[in-house]
């Protein structure tokens, strides 16, 4: 099973952990990841409040990049790059004088049948959670996550076609699946307000309290999520000391591949006393 990859921009930066982790937990699952040639920002978080028709026209190449592949499907971890991948693949399939304006200014000619997904869409859908639990060596027995999917994953339902917009389940599936016992809560899609982290520090600092503090009071461990500014924003803004796991990284936990400690001891809240407890490190 082949797919072609875009990382996005934080894959080997602030999402270090993610990448990896990924990496590593496909590798074990028999899957290859074929990272798009001369990728470029998908001008997340920005460009849709300065230029409309450059936060169309920059995923729009990337997607120009995958068609020239012709490996497969375009899989994509980041939230925020999915959503801005999505939202120009509808303009592009909806809005006849738009995607004429933009295939010119890329320089290709948009084909439809190149499929889009968010990663943890590929583990439960194309993968399967057969497959992936067979690959589990250390069940997450005892953990008990809250899934965070942040606001832009699941939404807007007509652009993204993810899940529930309202109470998405697919992360809570998986963790399952690895053996842990994901607690409801009411937070699932509630923005952590990671965008304006540098010019409205404060209120994103509330934002991220509430969340956190909800988990907490919920009786979470941790929280899992997929998304690159959201663990960061909530890694970095919180006082509670929850340790914020992406999602790939349990499942490395849970199929025990090597090299763990490479990406887990990126994390700002150190995670191995949680994952020790519970004997699972």
């Amino acid at each position: 099973m082949r797919f072609s990859y875009f990382p996005g921009c934080t894959d080997h930066s602030s999402s270090y952990e993610y990448g990896r982790s990924t990496e590593a937990v496909l590798e074990t699952l028999g899957v290859d990841l074929v990272e798009i040639e001369d990728w470029n920002c998908c001008g997340a978080a920005a460009t849709h409040s300065l230029n409309r028709l450059l936060s169309l026209c920059l995923p729009a190449r990337n997607i120009s990049k995958a068609q020239s592949a012709q490996v497969g499907p375009l899989v994509v971890p980041c939230a925020g790059c999915f959503s801005y991948l999505k939202r120009t693949e509808y303009v592009l399939q909806h809005d006849e004088a738009e995607r004429k304006e933009i295939e010119g200014i890329v320089g290709f000619t948009y084909e439809p049948s190149l499929e889009i997904l968010a990663l943890m869409d590929v583990f439960l859908n194309r993968i399967g959670l057969g497959k992936i639990e067979e690959k589990v060596k250390k069940p997450l027995k005892g953990l008990k996550p809250v899934c965070y999917y942040g606001c832009a994953l699941v939404r807007h339902p007509k652009i993204t076609q993810l899940d529930d917009p309202e109470n998405p389940q697919y992360l809570d599936r998986l963790m399952k699946g690895l053996g842990a016992e994901p607690v409801d809560w009411s937070y699932k899609t509630d923005c952590c307000g990671a965008d304006l982290a540098m010019t409205y520090a404060d209120v994103v600092k509330k934002l991220v309290g509430k969340i956190v503090s909800m988990a907490k009071e919920a009786g979470a461990h941790c929280i899992v999520t997929s998304c690159g500014l959201c663990q960061m924003n909530l890694e970095m803004r919180q006082d509670i000391g929850l340790p914020i796991f992406y999602f790939t990284e349990l499942m490395g936990v849970a199929f025990d591949v090597k090299n763990q400690e490479k990406w887990l001891k990126k994390h700002l809240i150190n995670p191995k006393g949680l994952l020790e407890s519970l004997g699972l490190s």
